[in-house]
């Protein structure tokens, strides 16, 4: 938690900024103190996100901007640009359209009345800040839930440990030009990828995605907007998926993968229930070095060099903030594992491999 801005004699008032997505992109609203429009709302197609941050900055450094939980790929942009932001969870917050999040307005008023009920990001912990241990015990619950769908070949968190295979994934994306950058180390050293797309970002950018599939990397979905699963409705869900799939898509030119990895890894038994329903294969990991947080490069290689096993499957990013740590990290890592005896394979081809076995 964190308690409202000081209003020093002589600084103006602070001003609040509330950032809503549609299916057409953002939509921005900053209220003075008193709750008056500062400006008329301001709309962003989502190739603008950079736009969008040019502008909340130009609101000075006082300013408060606060997101809700159902949009995860943002918050790390908007603090690597200096910005302060918050997070406004469902209870502060009129309900949700079937598809979209609530409007801007409404978020900047939540921001300007109830601050100290807000949580301020970190931008070490991302958009589930102070919910940490909620997202744990979420996964605990869903344990034997996730048991029986890895058995039934609907989930996977990894492959055959006695194959010296390993299967690089990549989430949040696309974004340029990281995508751009671990397309070419990709493709330099003749791996296959398999990244994980957010519907908002292949809309925003179909380009990346064609390239995903010229060079024969995996395409697959990551929500439209990056939300906490657990809170979303069934029907919600399910547009989130289906919303995602359609952009997949027409961007890549072909029906992206059944693969789907929840954002933050959050689930629920109910969720995993309504994912299989889908038809959806939950992709999980067994080696995640945090490179979001910008560890620097040495330390994102040396982490998975010393974690991964015979069948992992690596978390990395390519979009949500800069990742230029993780584009320098990737040449080590691929020939570290190289050296090791390891085969890069999609996540399709490192399940099929252990499903083979399991039958037979």
């Amino acid at each position: 938690m964190t308690t409202e801005p000081s209003r020093a004699r002589g600084q103006e008032p602070v001003p609040y900024a509330g950032i809503a997505w549609s299916p057409s992109g953002y939509e921005v609203a900053v209220l003075g103190a008193d709750g008056r429009e500062l400006r008329p709302p301001a709309l962003f197609a989502p190739r603008r996100a950079a736009d969008m941050i040019a502008y909340l900055r130009g609101f000075g450094p006082r300013l408060v901007t606060a997101v809700e939980s159902t949009n995860g790929i943002l918050d790390g942009r908007l603090m690597a640009a200096g910005l302060t932001v918050h997070r406004a969870d469902p209870h502060l917050l009129p309900g949700r359209p079937g598809f979209g999040s609530v409007p801007a307005r409404a978020i900047a008023e939540a921001g300007r009345s109830r601050l100290p009920s807000l949580t301020r990001l970190v931008r070490t912990r991302g958009t589930q800040t102070g919910r940490e241990e909620e997202i744990d015990s979420w996964i605990a619950s869903s344990h034997d839930a996730l048991a029986r769908l890895t058995r039934a070949g609907q989930a996977v968190s990894h492959g055959s440990r006695d194959r010296r295979e390993v299967a690089l994934t990549f989430d949040d994306g696309p974004l340029p030009p990281y995508t751009g950058q671990v397309l070419d180390v990709l493709e330099r050293y003749g791996v296959p990828g398999t990244f994980f797309c957010v519907g908002m970002n292949a809309r925003a950018y179909p380009e990346e995605l064609a390239r995903m599939r010229e060079q024969g990397h995996t395409v697959a979905n990551h929500t439209w907007s990056h939300p906490f699963l657990p809170e979303l409705e069934r029907s919600q869900l399910t547009e989130q998926l289906e919303r995602t799939r359609e952009a997949l898509a027409e961007a890549s030119g072909a029906p992206p993968s059944r693969l789907f990895r929840p954002p933050y890894g959050a689930r629920t038994p109910e969720v995993l229930d309504w994912l299989a329903q889908t038809g959806s294969r939950v992709a999980l990991w067994d080696v995640a070095p945090d490179d979001w947080t910008m560890p620097g490069a040495d330390t994102i290689a040396r982490i998975i060099l010393d974690q991964v096993r015979p069948g992992s499957v690596v978390l990395l990013h390519d979009g949500g903030g800069d990742r230029s740590q993780t584009v320098a990290a990737l040449p080590a890592v691929i020939e570290g594992l190289l050296a090791d005896g390891y085969r890069f394979v999609g996540v399709e081809e490192l399940t099929r491999t252990a499903d083979a076995r399991t039958a037979a």
